[in-house]
């Protein structure tokens, strides 16, 4: 016999049903996930390496176009402000993001830019799991000021009709600081919540609303060791005030994750879901997209943690770069 809903369950999966009544900007470096899968057919004789009998090849959103993708996958309505090149990587990224019906008119295609690429070799015995053994990274150059203000014109002109920004910073080049406060300063006049992922810099990224960097992210950021939860408690709000953050939700992986606001002691949020991930790639951009699309409606920021958390939970038990869809949240919190 199934029991009924709590009030919480009840509250969550109404913010859940709003999601397809949003509409959310991304602006950030867009990168093409590139997975090549094979088996192992014998030894090379020329190094002591396998050879892999490819299967086939796939080319998927990732970065900022993924968190683009899951945004539509849970509902929303998203438009993509960034830059990739004109080859074969850029023409199969914008396509994915087309077929799935993201907005890609604030992307900037230009031919001298090589689409940032990431390649996944993912190998293994005929009849068994494909793992991954190596990655390789095709970066394109740091994009120059030409850029910068077709990609400003772009993001002001998205913004009109959004409900949300996520700035999806990947060290590329799209979300520079300079884009990054034009993006702030005109959501804080608009009334919209900011949410930044920043890989690298999210020190320089203050006065947003939220972001959700991984434990390690912040011991890196503050240059030094967590060793126990209390730590990690005066180290989230010492970065919460420091940047000037509304909230700050840290993840942890297994441990789930913590939320921190103003005036209000730190929330646990213990994980969902099974403890040993099948594949965390591409996680942070399902916890920032579900976070951001819940603050969209309006919803707490526990409220909006708790079904990332939730989202997070689902997405790493799927293989490769995927996404969560808002049926698949609402059976999880009733799960």
């Amino acid at each position: 016999m199934t029991s009924a809903p709590t009030l919480l369950e009840e509250r969550l999966i109404g913010i859940v049903k709003r999601f397809p009544e949003r509409r959310i900007l991304v602006v950030g470096d867009a990168i093409a996930d590139q997975f090549v899968y094979g088996a192992i057919s014998r030894v090379s004789r020329e190094a002591p390496v396998f050879i892999l009998r490819h299967e086939q090849t796939e080319t998927v959103p990732g970065g900022a176009a993924n968190c683009a993708m899951n945004l539509v996958s849970l509902g929303a309505s998203v438009s993509l402000v960034g830059v990739v090149g004109e080859d074969a990587a850029g023409r199969a990224l914008v396509k994915g993001l087309e077929m799935a019906g993201v907005d890609c008119t604030g992307l900037l295609i230009s031919e001298k830019l090589q689409t940032t690429t990431k390649v996944r070799i993912l190998a293994g015995q005929l009849h068994s799991t494909r793992q991954q053994v190596i990655r390789l990274d095709y970066e394109g150059a740091p994009l120059n000021s030409d850029f910068h203000e077709p990609l400003r014109k772009r993001v002001l002109d998205k913004l009109q009709a959004s409900d949300a920004v996520i700035i999806s910073d990947y060290n590329y080049g799209v979300a520079g600081l300079e884009l990054a406060r034009v993006v702030r300063d005109t959501a804080v006049n608009k009334g919209i919540p900011v949410l930044v992922d920043s890989r690298f810099k999210l020190s320089e990224f203050e006065g947003f609303t939220s972001a959700t960097p991984n434990e390690d992210e912040v011991e890196q950021l503050l240059g030094k060791q967590l060793a126990s939860v209390s730590d990690l408690e005066a180290a989230g709000e010492e970065m919460r005030e420091r940047l000037g953050y509304r909230a700050l939700l840290i993840t942890r992986g297994s441990h789930g994750m913590m939320l921190f606001q103003d005036t209000v002691a730190p929330v646990h949020i213990d994980a969902v879901g099974a403890l040993e991930p099948v594949d965390v790639t591409g996680a942070g951009d399902t916890v920032i997209a579900a976070y951001t699309l819940a603050l969209a409606c309006d919803a707490s920021f526990s409220d909006a943690a708790r079904l990332a958390n939730y989202a997070g939970g689902l997405v790493v038990m799927k293989r490769g770069t995927a996404s969560v869809t808002g049926d698949e949240l609402v059976d999880s919190v009733l799960r």
